[in-house]
């Protein structure tokens, strides 16, 4: 593996090395070990964060690594400095960069002009740090996700790209339900139903909620209006009317199927404050485990894991 490689989106990972991630990941939780001593890591952030910040911070300190936070008015990619001088120079100072922008295109071309590794801490298109803690979660409750079905209700945005992209290579039984004109792009349906094949899981994308959520191990939901389309929220609340994660939903899904979102959740809309504080909610060990696949992603990237 050499120094440059990025996780930029989740299909950059191959099956074998998302198994060997979340392996990784349990081994570190369950004894953390300073892999990366002395090493930076620079979180670029050019939107804000609670989960993301915090969990790479704390992911590095575990990992016996520091962090340096540019806040959003620091760093101004394209505006106050071309990317490319951005990507160089910090190159110069720390080992790794997280960069959480808006376009994917953006955190493609910082990683294209940087010497060091690159991680997308969150693009509008993907989120690949989520969805590697999202499995280990589920994994985490089942032992093995191979065969288990889980069903997306909801909008067809960056956690729900990653999300099936990372699912799908691993063996399971992928569905979501979207509103039409929300769809998964097209490259994101083929890959995700490649995977599947090749593993002996599924990928279904459909309208109906019910249709996905019926017989799941789980179901997962989000925001229905993300950061940076607030001008969309009416027209979206309206799209979404009955993709919402309530109690009628969940009784479709198998016995004792697990509830999950990547938070912030915005509670009586896309799912109801009963249904994510009921015992089937894994919601808070998702965001526990954000610290451990990032510090898997971390120590990855800087040739500090095991192989696989």
């Amino acid at each position: 593996m050499t120094t440059r490689r990025h996780l930029l989106s989740s299909a950059d990972l191959t099956p074998r090395e998302i198994a060997g991630l979340l392996a990784f990941a349990a081994k570190l939780k369950a004894e953390p070990r300073r892999l990366v001593p002395g090493k930076q890591l620079a979180l670029l952030f050019e939107k804000p964060s609670l989960r993301t910040r915090v969990s790479f911070q704390v992911a590095m300190r575990h990992l016996g690594g520091e962090t340096i936070y540019l806040a959003p008015q620091e760093v101004g990619l394209g505006e106050r400095e071309a990317i490319k001088d951005v990507s160089r120079v910090l190159a110069r100072y720390v080992d790794i960069v997280a960069v959480r922008t808006y376009g994917q295109v953006i955190v493609e071309e910082y990683a294209s002009y940087s010497s060091i590794p690159v991680i997308n801490a969150l693009t509008n298109e993907e989120h690949p740090c989520q969805a590697l803690a999202d499995l280990l979660t589920l994994q985490e409750k089942w032992g093995s996700l191979a065969g288990r079905t889980i069903a997306f209700i909801g909008d067809g945005n960056n956690v729900a790209r990653s999300l099936v992209l990372t699912a799908a290579a691993l063996g399971m039984h992928v569905r979501i339900a979207t509103p039409r004109g929300y769809w998964l792009p097209d490259w994101v349906m083929e890959e995700a139903s490649r995977r599947a094949r090749e593993t002996g899981g599924s990928f279904t994308p459909l309208v109906d909620p019910a249709e996905a959520a019926r017989g799941a191990d789980a179901l997962y939901t989000d925001v229905w209006t993300s950061m940076g389309q607030e001008r969309e929220a009416e027209r979206r609340r309206i799209d979404f009317a009955g993709y919402q994660l309530n109690r009628q939903l969940l009784e479709l899904a198998a016995p004792g199927a697990f509830v999950m979102h990547d938070l912030p959740a915005h509670r009586g809309e896309e799912i109801t404050d009963e249904v994510i504080e009921s015992p089937q909610s894994i919601v808070f060990d998702q965001a526990e485990n954000r610290v451990w696949a990032q510090a898997a992603v971390v120590a990855f990237l800087l040739g500090a894991a095991p192989e696989f």
